[in-house]
């Protein structure tokens, strides 16, 4: 971490690393000051209430995964829904109280991010374009019901529910499987 990155920036780099090694229970803001070298009061002067600092915090994750499903390359726009879904749900697993942060709009919501206007609803308008363009899809439907399901693979493979569930299951398949459900068997 540079000394020169900027103090709100730095607060939120902190969190991201507090978050990813010792999960949510360990935010507080005077801990990530302690963490970043910076007086108790420091947060504050960015982040009025401790959810705001997580809702930066989960901004940052959302950033790193469109970043992620951007980068996705495929022969086909089956195969880029394929390999889009298998990045969405590897997220999860190599970052899972990043991705369960991610997603508790219930507590990050009015939190001075905007998520949903800023990340969430773009990140979602960008699956239904992918998923239409293997089928149409003019209500969004078939894109949030597939979403909806790989959220799940990725909730049960990460938390490791699965293995108590159905020891042994293959994620890159269950993810296959899910597509195939919603976009029909390829042709």
């Amino acid at each position: 971490m540079s000394s020169v990155e900027p103090l709100r920036e730095r607060l939120v780099t902190v969190g991201v690393s507090m978050l990813e090694q010792a999960g949510a229970a360990q935010l507080g803001l005077r801990a990530i000051a302690r963490e970043a070298g910076v007086s108790h009061g420091a947060p504050r002067r960015w982040f009025p209430t401790h959810n705001a600092l997580l809702a930066a915090i989960a901004a940052r994750g959302y950033r790193d995964l469109r970043t992620e499903i951007e980068a996705v390359q495929a022969d086909s726009p089956r195969q880029r829904v394929e390999a889009t879904g298998l990045a969405f749900v590897d997220f999860a697993g190599r970052r899972p109280e990043m991705f369960t942060l991610m997603f508790r709009h219930d507590l990050l919501e009015g939190a001075g991010e905007n998520l949903r206007e800023t990340v969430t609803l773009p990140l979602f308008r960008h699956w239904r374009e992918i998923v239409a363009a293997c089928v149409p899809d003019p209500t969004g439907v078939r894109a949030l019901s597939l979403w909806m399901n790989l959220h799940g693979v990725a909730v049960l493979a990460g938390n490791r529910s699965l293995e108590a569930v159905a020891p042994g299951s293959d994620v890159p398949v269950l993810v296959i499987a899910a597509v195939a459900q919603y976009l029909g068997t390829p042709g």
